[in-house]
């Protein structure tokens, strides 16, 4: 027998009522559509969920057709919303590792406009998301965000790239808070600078848009008279989809 270990996050371990899951099964691979079709089984009540989450496989989601070992670093993600930093001022053109941060600290506008500043770019955009007080008729007192921090910072990363490669010479900051974010507070910064104002403006979407689609950061909604976890809002989650 093979001891399979599935680490939960978000809504999906609130429902199930714990954090991971250690399931003995004979097969050392199974694919991700088999995997999840075990836990439907198991968990008919929260069927559902499951079917809309997403297997990740060493720290990258894996399709319904991947192959997953036993031995492999695995995890159930439902959908995301829309990183463990020290508090440190970055310093004018940081580091690449800079520019990506999961942190419980308040974020800083000016630390991030510093990470993307670069002489030969005559445009730079910040992009600040807050907590507003009124969603849909119901006031929120506060957010709560968690984050798989490790793939979270891949998932930034890999926006960078994808960045640079539409818009050649763009910079990209991501700054993303988790725990606790109170009314008026920034939950995450996008920071882009360019060349030219068009190519920041068409970036910056981009990174939002993509920020919400694949990277792995959930907020819990907390209202006057109770909680409710806020998943992808932008149709049917699919990481794996490139973003038009």
């Amino acid at each position: 027998m093979q001891m399979w270990k599935i680490t939960l996050f978000a809504g999906l371990a609130e429902r199930l009522q714990t954090r991971s899951l250690s399931l003995e099964y004979a097969e050392e691979t199974l694919t991700a559509a088999e995997l999840k079709d075990r836990l439907k089984r198991l968990y008919p009540e929260h069927a559902e969920l499951i079917a809309v989450s997403f297997m990740a496989c060493n720290q990258t989601f894996a399709g319904d057709e991947a192959e997953l070992r036993a031995t492999d670093e695995l995890a159930l993600l439902p959908p995301v919303s829309g990183g463990s930093g020290a508090e440190e001022v970055p310093s004018p053109g940081g580091t690449e590792g800079e520019r990506y941060s999961i942190t419980e600290e308040v974020l800083r506008a000016d630390a991030v406009q510093r990470l993307v500043a670069h002489p030969d770019h005559g445009a730079l955009l910040l992009f600040i998301g807050t907590t507003r007080e009124w969603t849909a008729g119901s006031r929120t007192m506060t957010l709560e965000y968690e984050a798989y921090v490790p793939m979270a910072l891949q998932s930034m990363k890999a926006i960078g790239d994808e960045i640079a490669e539409r818009w050649p010479g763009s910079l990209v900051s991501i700054h993303h808070r988790i725990g606790r974010v109170d009314i008026g507070e920034a939950s995450v910064i996008i920071g882009v600078s360019s060349a030219h104002r068009a190519d920041a403006y068409s970036a910056s979407r981009y990174a939002i848009d993509r920020l919400k689609q694949t990277v792995p950061i959930w907020k819990k909604e907390v209202y006057e008279d109770g909680t409710e976890w806020k998943g992808h809002q932008l149709g049917p989650w699919n990481p794996l989809a490139p973003l038009e």
